[in-house]
Parts: C-alpha cells; sequence; structure tokens
C-alpha cells in the first residue's frame, strides 16, 4: 500500500472510529418504515425503501426441499432468473443466478454482512452460499434488484444484490433433528441445538451439523457435503458481541456439459463414461492414434469426438469462515458496529483429461485447477440519528491472498482408474502455471436519509472503492503476471419515497457502481497472455453501471403488491473469449467491448386468502441489448453483436405459488415460466421456454413434521444451465447442462 493509500486509510479509519472500537456496517433505515404489519409474513416487499426490495423469511426455506439452496426461495422474486442442473440447486458447476440481465459475476453476495465474492465456481474472492451456511441457519434474504444499500460489502455489485442474515440463537434451550430420504439414494441429516441462555448476562450459542449425500441423477458419482455453523452472542446493554464459526467439506462429482447436437444424438441422459474405464481409455487412444486430429479419430459407439465425454470430473472444496462482530450504542444518537472476519479455502476441480497422457501410464490424466484462498478484512460503520437526519458512513477493508494453479496426476495402465475422483490428488507430474494473486480492496461510503414530512423521505450518498490487483508467478506458463488497479471515490446514489395513501408508497432511485477486477488466470485481465494484458493496460476500463428505478408498493387488508420499473445503463463490458475447448485451458482474449442497455418492468403479489391459504405470483419483462459491435485490436470485426439479445437473459419471467398451513396439514405449489435464452453472441442459438412445476405436502403431529417434497412434477426434459462452458460468437457449443428429472424426497423432523 503506498503512502497516499495509508493517509486515505488512516483519515477514514478516524472518521469512522474516532469513537468506541466499533461501528455500524448497515446503511440507516431510509424512511424508518413501521414493519409491523409484515412482520408475520414470509415475503416482504420493501416497505419504506427507496428501491425494489423483498425479503424471504426462514419459513420459505422450509417450504422447499431440504438441502435447496437459498437461491431457490429466491427464484420466484421478479426478475430473478436462477438455475441449476441438480433437484437441490446446490450443484456449484451448474448454479446460476442473474438479475434484470446482469449475471452473478456482476452480483453482491454478503452473509451477515460479510462479502461472499461474486459466488462463481471458480471464486477467488468468496465462496458459494451453499457452503457459507447451511440453509436451515438462514433467517433472512434480502434480495435488491437494481442496487443494494451503499454500505454492501462487494465489488461485484454491477446489479442487484443479495444479503443473507443467519439466524439468531433462541433465548430457550430448543432444538431440531431432521432426516431426508429420497430418489437417487439421496440420504440428509441434520440436527441444531440452542443452548438458551447460560448466564444471567444472557450469554447464549447455537450449534448445527448437516450431512448430505446423494447419487447423481444421471451417470455415476456423488455430490456429498458435512457442514458445521457455530454461533454465540453475548448481549451488551443494547447491543451484543457476536461470534460465529463455519466449516463446510463439499465434494460433487460434475455432470458433462452438452452442446445441443449432443443432446440430440445423444440423448438428455448422457454423461460423463465412469464407471466404464475401458470406453474411457478407447477413445484417449483412437484420439492418440488420429495425431490429435478430432474429427479423423475412429471412436466407438455413437461417440463423434473426444470431447463428448471424459471419463469423471468433480468439485472439491474445503471452507472455514469465521467472524466477530461487536454492536451497540456510543451516545443515544450514534449506534456503530464493527465485523472482522476471517476465510480460508482449499479446493480444486477436477477432469480425467484425454489431451495430457501419464507418462509411462493411462493415456489419461488426472486435470486439476487448484484454489487457496485466504481473505481478513474488517467491515465498519456508524449510524447516527439526528432527527430528520439519518446519517451513515463506514468503510469495509479487505486483503485476499489468492493462489492458483494449473497441474497433472498420473493415473496407472491398468484396468481400472488408480485414483478416485472424489478425494484430493497427491504428487503431479506437471504444473503448467501457478500464481499468487494479491486483491487489496478499500471501500467506504457516507449517506445521509433526510424525512422531510411525515409522508417524503429523501436519501442521497455515495461510496468509493480502490482495488488493487498483482498476480505473481510461480510457474508462469503462459499467462500475465503484473499489476492493475480499479479506483472511483465517488459513486453516488440518490432515493425518494413518498407516501401518498397510510400504506401505498411510490418510490425512485439513481444509482452509479463499478465492478473491480478479477486476480485469477481462469478470469479477468490476468486470464490473458502477457503481451495481451501489457496492451489492455492502456485501454481496459473497469466495468459500471447506471441504474434508474421507479415504482409503487402497497399493502391493502390481506394483499401486499408492488410494480417497478427500470432503466440500466452498463458500460465497458468485458468479455473474455475462449480460444479452445473448456478443458484445455488456454489463455482467453479480454477486452472491453461496449455497452449493454437493460428496460424492464416487475410485478409481485401476495395474497393472503385466508390466515392458512396465500397466493404470491411475479411476472417480470426484461430487455437487454448489447449496444455495440465487437471489434479487435486492429479495428476488424469480430462479431456484429450491435442489437443483439443478452446471453442467459430471458425476456420473460413468471413465478407463483400456492402455500397452505393449517398447523397439522401443509403444502405448496409453485410454477416456474422462463422464456428462450441465447447461448452464443449473435443469437443464433438458444434454448426454449420452459414451464416447471414443483411442490410440497406434510402433517405435523405432537411436534414432529412428515414433509413429502417432488422437484419437476411433470417429469419435464430441459436444458437448464446455459454458458457452463462458456459463450462463443455463433453456432453450437458445449455449453449446456441438462435439468434433473422429477425427484421425491421425505423428510421427517422433530422440533424440541
Amino acid at each position: 500500500m503506498n503512502i497516499k493509500s495509508l493517509r486515505q486509510l488512516a483519515l477514514l479509519s478516524t472518521v469512522a472510529l474516532s469513537f468506541p472500537a466499533f461501528a455500524y456496517a448497515e446503511v440507516a433505515a431510509e424512511a424508518g418504515a413501521d414493519a409491523s404489519d409484515a412482520s408475520s409474513d414470509i415475503i416482504v416487499l420493501g416497505t419504506g425503501q427507496t428501491r425494489q426490495v423483498q425479503e424471504i423469511r426462514a419459513e420459505d426455506i422450509t417450504r422447499l426441499a431440504p438441502g435447496s439452496s437459498p437461491l431457490r426461495a429466491v427464484e420466484k422474486l421478479p426478475g430473478v432468473n436462477f438455475q441449476s442442473a441438480d433437484p437441490f440447486g446446490a450443484y456449484e458447476w451448474s448454479t446460476r443466478i442473474s438479475i434484470r440481465g446482469f449475471n452473478q459475476n456482476q452480483l453482491g453476495f454478503t452473509l451477515d454482512g460479510i462479502p461472499l465474492g461474486d459466488m462463481s465456481y471458480g471464486n477467488h474472492n468468496g465462496l458459494h452460499i451453499s457452503r457459507a451456511i447451511i440453509a436451515e441457519n438462514i433467517g433472512v434474504t434480502r434480495v435488491s434488484q437494481g442496487a443494494g444499500s451503499l454500505g454492501t460489502a462487494s465489488t461485484n455489485n454491477l446489479g442487484g444484490t443479495l444479503e443473507f442474515q443467519s439466524r439468531t440463537p433462541s433465548n430457550e434451550f430448543s432444538g431440531t433433528v431432521a432426516a431426508t430420504y429420497g430418489a437417487d439414494d439421496t440420504k440428509r441429516g441434520f440436527i441444531r441445538l440452542d443452548s438458551g441462555a447460560l448466564t444471567q448476562g444472557g450469554l447464549k450459542g447455537s450449534v448445527s451439523y448437516v450431512y448430505q449425500d446423494a447419487d447423481k441423477w444421471k451417470g455415476e458419482g456423488a455430490q456429498r457435503q458435512h457442514q458445521v455453523n457455530a454461533k454465540i452472542v453475548q448481549p451488551l446493554g443494547d447491543g451484543s458481541l457476536t461470534g460465529f464459526l463455519n466449516f463446510s467439506d463439499r465434494r460433487e462429482n460434475d455432470y458433462q456439459d452438452m452442446s445441443a447436437e449432443m443432446i440430440t444424438r445423444l440423448g438428455n441422459d448422457w454423461d460423463n463414461f465412469a464407471p466404464d474405464w475401458a470406453t474411457a481409455i478407447a477413445v484417449a487412444n483412437a484420439y492418440v492414434a488420429a495425431g490429435g486430429d478430432d474429427a479423423a479419430a475412429v471412436y466407438p459407439g455413437n461417440i463423434a469426438s473426444v470431447d463428448d465425454a471424459y471419463y469423471d470430473a468433480s468439485g472439491l472444496r474445503r471452507d472455514w469462515l469465521a467472524g466477530v462482530t461487536l454492536e451497540g450504542s456510543l451516545t443515544q444518537a450514534i449506534k456503530g458496529k464493527i465485523t472482522g472476519y476471517y476465510h480460508k479455502n482449499t479446493g480444486m476441480g477436477l477432469w480425467y483429461t484425454p489431451y495430457v497422457a501419464t507418462p509411462g501410464g493411462a493415456p489419461i490424466s488426472i486435470r486439476t485447477t487448484e484454489y487457496d484462498i485466504e481473505r481478513k478484512g474488517v467491515i465498519a460503520g456508524l449510524d447516527i440519528d439526528l432527527g430528520a437526519h439519518k446519517i451513515a458512513t463506514g468503510l469495509w477493508y479487505e486483503n485476499n491472498d489468492f493462489n492458483q494453479a494449473r497441474r497433472y496426476y498420473g493415473l496407472a495402465d491398468q484396468a481400472s482408474p488408480s485414483q478416485t475422483s472424489l478425494n484430493y490428488p497427491k504428487n503431479p507430474f506437471y504444473t503448467q502455471w501457478e500464481f499468487d494473486y494479491t486483491t487489496k480492496t478499500l471501500q467506504t461510503y457516507l449517506s445521509d436519509s433526510w424525512t422531510i414530512t411525515d409522508a417524503l423521505t429523501i436519501s442521497a450518498g455515495f461510496k468509493g472503492m480502490q482495488v488493487k490487483n498483482e498476480a505473481s508467478p510461480i510457474v508462469k506458463g503462459g499467462f500475465a503476471e503484473g499489476k492493475i488497479n480499479a479506483e472511483d471515490w465517488f459513486l453516488p446514489q440518490a432515493g425518494v419515497v413518498y407516501r401518498v395513501a397510510e400504506k401505498t408508497e411510490v418510490f425512485g432511485n439513481y444509482t452509479e457502481n463499478m465492478r473491480a477486477y478479477a486476480s485469477a488466470a481462469s478470469t479477468g485481465p490476468f486470464s490473458v497472455t502477457q503481451e495481451g494484458f501489457d496492451a489492455g493496460l492502456t485501454t481496459l476500463k473497469p466495468e459500471t453501471s447506471q441504474t434508474w428505478e421507479m415504482g409503487v408498493r402497497t399493502r391493502s387488508g390481506q394483499f401486499q403488491g408492488s410494480v417497478a420499473a427500470y432503466y440500466v445503463n452498463f458500460k465497458n463490458r468485458q468479455i473474455s473469449l475462449a480460444t479452445g475447448p473448456s478443458i484445455v485451458g488456454s489463455p482467453s482474449v479480454l477486452q472491453n467491448v461496449g455497452d449493454v442497455r437493460s428496460v424492464g418492468v416487475e410485478f409481485a403479489g401476495l395474497y393472503n386468502l385466508t390466515d392458512t391459504l396465500s397466493l404470491f405470483a411475479s411476472y417480470a419483462y426484461n430487455h437487454s441489448q448489447y449496444r455495440d459491435d465487437v471489434y479487435n485490436a486492429s479495428d476488424v470485426l469480430i462479431a456484429a453483436t450491435k442489437g443483439k439479445t443478452v446471453v442467459d437473459s430471458p425476456k420473460h419471467l413468471l413465478k407463483g405459488e400456492i402455500a397452505y398451513d393449517a398447523k397439522a396439514f401443509f403444502g405448496r405449489l409453485g410454477a416456474n415460466y422462463t422464456s428462450k435464452r441465447y447461448y452464443n453472441y449473435l443469437n443464433d442459438r438458444s434454448v426454449g421456454g420452459r414451464v416447471l412445476l414443483d411442490g410440497s405436502i406434510g402433517y405435523r403431529l405432537q411436534g414432529f413434521e412428515l414433509q413429502l417434497s417432488v422437484t419437476n412434477l411433470l417429469d419435464k426434459e430441459y436444458v437448464s444451465t446455459v454458458g457452463s462452458g462458456g459463450y462463443g460468437n455463433s453456432g453450437d457449443r458445449q455449453t449446456l447442462l441438462t435439468g434433473a428429472p422429477r425427484q421425491w424426497f421425505v423428510t421427517l423432523r422433530k422440533d424440541f
């Protein structure tokens, strides 16, 4: 860190921490709205906010199949497009979430205020929510479709943000035990114990453990996870000291990426070869015999390419996430909060590759991309109540050390594979490349929420950020080293909310955001050659967004609803063009390729017909278009993308849900329509729209609960994920994942 940065950090620390060492990282309530009317609702439509916001409560997650990702619970909200190839929405290689045309790398994710990074499969700056916390331990999930609050700890959130809040330990001794069995030999056990008050001072804690093991729904393999969550809270007057420690060990076999041609030729249920080692060897030998000419090779059966299938693939991730938070009042008017956190990740993605033979062994080796993350950070802030004005200010600092490597491990020339895919391999015979990446992030914010009258509130503020990225090679292997910064100290946000009737309000908001560069060999400016990186230093710019939105929300009796419209101008779009099959891992080509314009409208409504029966529906129309053609450095047209629709950006999303809960009997039925999605930039290839139904039904008796959950109720064949192998300019590509067929799960739960 240079002298200028040290001075800036010292000044900001003095401002934010000039009181005792705790601060408040959340923006003050924008309108001080009374949320009492919504206290019993499972879905809350953002009363008092100057922007489009919805909240999902913990009870809504329990309506899903146990083990489901919390992202499955929010996919019903307007503008949220979520896809996954497994029934739980937890298989990380396939999970994709986009909001208003922004993909998940351009969204912000936090857990109890702690940044989770961009939640991509090869995450360089965080971890997936399915590993960060057990789903049953999430209390509230808040979705901001346009932009999160200024205090959100994220450098990715060009578009929306998802903020997850964990459950607080109960004041009484209690617990939950649950066991699930279902399709594909799914086994899941969950236990949570809450201590209740342990001392007169109110010290309390909770600990949870979950084990989940399921066979893949097609092909051979398992998806397995152990998780432990522990949390402790010590009340301190009107504040508290909170600590938590979360552990996850996730090991999952992958499904084979498909193309549309492969689905037609090989069928929806085609997958990797495992456990058929003999066919995998035969394909690899045929490829070698043809001198690496895929078109000239003679493969067995209906196989047409060496990339049609590999023997096996998997993702291994082990995470430790810990944090300590101190919060409370400094004076009657000033509240503060400070959080320190630590995240350690070890992981790798494995492919059995026919492109590199084992020296003196099989014509196949295990190719890994290895990830080691160590993040340390602090989030601090203050809320100052000056009556009509509510001021919020604070900062976030993180140091992220990330090591990434590409290695090859040997396989013996024998009748069966000598290493399994769900264990970490040892003793590589070749390291193709290895880099140490350092990312230092400093973000600050200042805002004022001004209540002009009882009906009118205006908020305004800004955040600033500086992100420094550095790549240092251990084994360079053709990728770039160097330094690059993203910096903007004035990213404004302004909004207004006006109550036109007792429970009806109009709102509007304008936000500017910037996305920092990624520090990795698999994405971002370091994923290119040294020549490409050096040339791009003078021209590459961070991606930015400008978002305008306005809307109306209302509550009337048993109904609450909202309507919102938005306009987004996304500038300096970056694309990383693949130069070969995903398994080869060649350096990509990264460049700014112009702007994107998105316009849309969103509707959401919740109606409680009775105390036991409710209806929810949402609809979103989004039109995201590229505004520029793509040219290379020599000004030669690469792709005429101007006017084309953004990839994986459906124009229509329609969701509906019926929920019934009469204490003893309960159930839900949900429907989800997603329209056509393109998977190349020139829009000449797409997957069609589909409707999926899922539901659950259950019965409670004397503290026991029996629940049957069914996903894909109509057993529809469909493509779930697009873009798993990247996006090309035109034509077909091996970048699709087919969705799971109908699956059923039975759960027995006991609360005590």
